[in-house]
């Protein structure tokens, strides 16, 4: 089965290279690494969980977009939180980024490699 790499690592802003990719495609599903709620310049926004939540949602839809997908084809993901007082407020900005298309979700309480991050999410997706 052909392993297909989908974007390119990320750049901090200090030039180093982050080792991942965003997407990695394997036969029909599309494995979608790590997103955060960062900017181009890698910078985690401002505003608590529910903006670096929409954030990470539209990088995780960007690296889907570069794989032919979108999030209406996403089966599942996993989400990192760094405090469960923020479940409330993460559940609506995921909510109204998936609407009606909820895939299956599991949601974890840990600690995060980038300094004030508050939400992590991956995703499989199907390939068209």
């Amino acid at each position: 089965m052909t392993v297909t790499r989908i974007g390119k690592p990320p750049v901090l802003p200090n030039g180093a290279k982050v080792p991942l990719i965003p997407a990695t495609r394997v036969g029909d599903l599309i494995f979608c690494s790590g997103a955060l709620g960062v900017d181009a310049t890698f910078k985690v926004v401002d505003g608590g969980v529910g903006p670096q939540t929409r954030q990470a949602i539209a990088n995780l839809e960007a690296a889907l977009a570069e794989a032919g997908a979108t999030l209406a084809d996403v089966a599942k993901t996993t989400v990192w939180l760094t405090d469960l007082a923020n479940f409330a407020e993460f559940n609506i900005a995921y909510a109204e980024a998936f609407g009606a298309d909820l895939p299956a979700r599991s949601t974890v309480t840990s600690a995060l490699a980038i300094p004030g991050a508050l939400v992590e999410i991956e995703a499989i997706a199907a390939a068209k």
